[in-house]
């Protein structure tokens, strides 16, 4: 019978996977890690400028021409600036400056400054900071002659913390007070102040405050620069599917339908594969009128992809191989491994545009938009400088199409040299310990390799959403999809100086700390199914720094740092129960996947400090951060006490399996707290979310490991009496994570879902989050964290934590 229903659950995949996902959020394009992942922020590809996870623009724009007339099937046309007045970004510059209270009439040309002090911007207390401002207010002026009269229209460029005013020649551009802002942002001038501008002397005027915490001021101007517009058509978008390794488009561009398919080859069998930055986009083109047209395709790609801030000065270089013609672009200061933060990009190593090397393919340095202007002729430039965006342009002479499909594919690869700073060495990707070839020779690879790869995919896709429709449902199977990407790209791959796999994963809009264990913990349910070496190389860091460096405290660290420099823990915060807990339950996970506890073994001594911990100080936390730190500090923390119970019982079920003495006495422990977790946490109907407080009630999500490792800690009456709870408290996008808030995670839901043998709960419980998916008006890269009563993001997206997701396919594997 069990095979008969396998086989019904596999020919429903096979319909389901033509028709998988059809909305997110937004629609994953190029992912390969937290600096090479592009995203459509809309329904519609040709609508809107395709951009980083982060929401800075990374243009990439196609059209196609059908007998002469074009089609803009993909992006729109990313904003330009021209610097008139530099930030330090790019050039630090002199100002007058003052931490005290000016006089009237500061902000004016002909105030007397001449007694400020002479600083350097940026100011701040950050290590970047060239004159370090720590408290109070600060007052700033700076001279600037625009150079020339008929400026278009002019943009204030401004970073800050806190609260700010900012004005030019007396008039106020911009404030904003209980703000602050860690990334530039373009703001726009009233055109009354920028007639005021005037060729030779002006002034910006600048005050901020910093009542506490980080501090931070720079301002310039830029200047948008605006093309004629050509008279280019919107293809009509018919469809949007989203598998788990592709994204796939079908338009219509007037008498010709196209396919184009987006497929970045996340296959966690083969690390080289998964390592290796190269996307796939795919073309298809055919008539869908039975006549013959002649078909162009262009397609461009910014080198904004290149970039930290658009304004940077960038080189591009036009050249072939023995298969292959090539467009590569980066920055000529090429800074490998200086930046380091949250919302930053890279701006070192390089993008490529690669293309078979056939005649009818060609590529050039420019704007398509330049491009569609002539009569055919490529540009025979070899290379440019610029501190604007260029486009790196490719174009595909299909020539007259029929009812066949024309078929054509390019590739667009990033090679970032070194991809992490591991405790001071510089470490390349994974993909170049095992290639002694250049990117060059992996892209011609990755060429002769397409057909296969992108069956390899497609097969993978179906796969994967079969086993997640068996074990959940439809609406839980397209949950997976969605998340499938997100949480492998939020982490590089890489090779310790030792040899020890690295898979280092960026806390994206969190605060940017790289490899943080309580995100590694809701993150593992993905990789201990596709591959558990991936899991252990999200460990293998946090044991080397917690085994072998100055770290002293009796429990694990929080982080290794902040992306990508991954040096020692950077957080200003510990976690000890949530990362004891985090770390000991993944390690028996791992022993579970496995088969076997060697990997335990290695590291004994520390998971034994560690469980002393916990069996001291697990059972009634006191007042500390968990991994939902953002809700604060709370003390008797049931589920971080349910979480501690869990993480003794696997370190004693280790510990059986390893012959220690210690096994008996830490199994008898964890049953003995769970007696008094329940007498602690009784609140009637439910279990509190602190001891003593029968009129809370939080999410028990960190049960779910005593059901998978199969512990059988906690009597089914806790199970059933929680779920039976949750019922009554859900929302229309969700089950709020406890009684303070109404936002919830979505990972925790599912979790808490998983607690459940009964499909009907399961659902009850995630089809809300079905519907965040289908109807968030927040349109990012997929949040974990969103308010439960009309489905908007609270804050987080583009995390790895998605990865959680997988917890009920966890559960089908190891418990079938």
């Amino acid at each position: 019978m069990k095979k008969f229903s396998f086989f019904i659950m596999g020919s429903l995949a096979i319909l389901f996977s033509h028709s998988q996902v059809h909305k997110m959020p937004a629609y994953p394009l190029i992912t390969h890690d937290p600096y090479f992942s592009i995203w459509s922020f809309g329904d519609t590809l040709n609508t809107t400028t395709t951009r980083h996870w982060t929401g800075t623009d990374q243009s990439l724009i196609g059209i196609a021409t059908v007998d002469g007339k074009a089609w803009r099937f993909l992006g729109h046309n990313e904003k330009v600036f021209r610097t008139i007045l530099a930030t330090a970004e790019t050039n630090p510059y002199k100002v007058k400056y003052t931490t005290s209270k000016p006089g009237s009439g500061w902000t004016n040309k002909n105030f007397d400054d001449s007694k400020w002090q002479t600083g350097i911007a940026p100011f701040g207390n950050f290590k970047e900071s060239k004159t370090w401002w720590d408290t109070g207010g600060i007052w700033a002026r700076r001279t600037f002659d625009p150079g020339e009269t008929g400026l278009s229209r002019l943009f204030l460029r401004l970073r800050h913390d806190d609260d700010v005013e900012v004005y030019i020649n007396g008039k106020l551009v911009y404030s904003c007070s209980n703000c602050s802002l860690d990334k530039y942002v373009n703001y726009s001038i009233a055109d009354s102040i920028q007639r005021n501008i005037k060729p030779g002397n002006n002034i910006l005027a600048l005050h901020c405050i910093n009542p506490h915490g980080w501090s931070w001021l720079d301002a310039g101007l830029v200047e948008e620069i605006k093309e004629k517009p050509d008279h280019i058509f919107l293809a009509t978008q018919k469809s949007v599917t989203v598998k788990a390794t592709q994204t796939v488009y079908q338009f219509k561009c007037g008498a010709v339908d196209m396919e184009l398919s987006f497929t970045s080859p996340l296959l966690m069998s083969d690390l080289h594969l998964l390592s290796r930055p190269i996307s796939y986009i795919d073309f298809k083109v055919v008539s869908n009128d039975d006549k013959a047209h002649d078909t162009k395709i262009y397609f461009s790609a910014s080198t904004a992809l290149a970039v930290n801030y658009p304004n940077q000065s960038i080189q591009v270089q036009k050249f072939a191989t023995n298969k292959l013609k090539i467009l590569k672009s980066g920055t000529h200061q090429q800074a490998i491994l200086k930046t380091a933060g949250d919302d930053v990009r890279i701006d070192w190593g390089y993008i490529y545009a690669a293309v078979p090397s056939v005649k009818n393919i060609s590529q050039q340095i420019g704007s398509i938009e330049g491009l569609l202007k002539k009569t055919g002729n490529v540009n025979s430039l070899t290379s440019a400088s610029s501190s604007t965006p260029l486009s790196l342009a490719t174009i595909f002479s299909v020539g007259k199409v029929q009812r066949i499909p024309e078929k054509y594919f390019m590739m667009l690869g990033y090679d970032d040299i070194f991809s992490i700073q591991y405790f001071k060495e510089n470490l390349r990707p994974w993909w170049k310990q095992s290639s002694t070839g250049s990117f060059e020779d992996e892209l011609e690879t990755a060429a002769s390799d397409h057909d296969k790869i992108i069956t390899m995919c497609e097969e993978f896709n179906d796969k994967m959403f079969a086993d997640a429709l068996h074990a959940g449902g439809e609406k839980y199977a397209q949950l997976c999809v969605a998340a499938y990407r997100q949480s492998i790209a939020a982490h590089k791959l890489v090779k310790s100086e030792k040899g020890d796999l690295l898979f280092l994963s960026k806390e994206n809009f969190s605060n940017g700390s790289i490899n943080t264990v309580d995100v590694t913990y809701p993150s593992a349910p993905l990789f201990l199914i596709y591959n558990p070496d991936l899991l252990k190389g999200m460990l293998n860091g946090i044991f080397h720094f917690c085994e072998n460096t100055k770290w002293t405290k009796p429990f694990a660290a929080h982080d290794l740092g902040t992306y990508p420099l991954a040096n020692g823990q950077t957080y200003p915060a510990d976690m000890p129960v949530e990362e004891c807990g985090n770390m000991l339950i993944l390690t028996a996970a791992i022993a579970k996947a496995d088969g076997n506890s060697n990997y335990a073994k290695k590291h004994w001594n520390i998971l034994s400090k560690w469980a002393n911990y916990l069996a001291e100080n697990g059972l009634d936390p006191v007042n500390q951060l968990c991994t939902d730190d953002f809700a604060g500090h709370l003390a008797r923390n049931a589920n971080l006490s349910v979480k501690a119970i869990v993480a003794l019982a696997g370190y004693a079920k280790l510990a059986k399996d390893l012959g220690d003495s210690n096994s008996t006495k830490y199994d008898q422990l964890s049953k003995q707290m769970v007696k008094k977790w329940m007498q602690l946490a009784d609140a009637g109907d439910h279990y509190s979310l602190t001891f003593a407080n029968s009129s809370s009630w939080s999410q028990k999500y960190n049960l779910v490991w005593d059901k998978l490792l199969g512990l059988e800690l906690f009597p089914a009456e806790v199970y059933e009496k929680e779920v039976k709870y949750y019922r009554t408290q859900q929302n229309k996008f969700g089950l709020p994570l406890d009684n303070r808030q109404t936002y919830t995670k979505s990972d925790w839901i599912i979790w808490t879902a998983t607690l459940s043998n009964r499909q009907e709960d399961f659902e009850f419980l995630t089809d809300p989050l079905f519907k965040y998916l289908q109807e968030t008006p927040t349109r990012v890269p997929l949040s974990d964290w969103h308010q439960t009563t009309d489905g908007s993001q609270v804050g987080f997206q583009a995390r790895s934590v998605v990865g959680g997701y997988f917890i009920k396919l966890l559960e089908q594997k190891w418990m079938k």
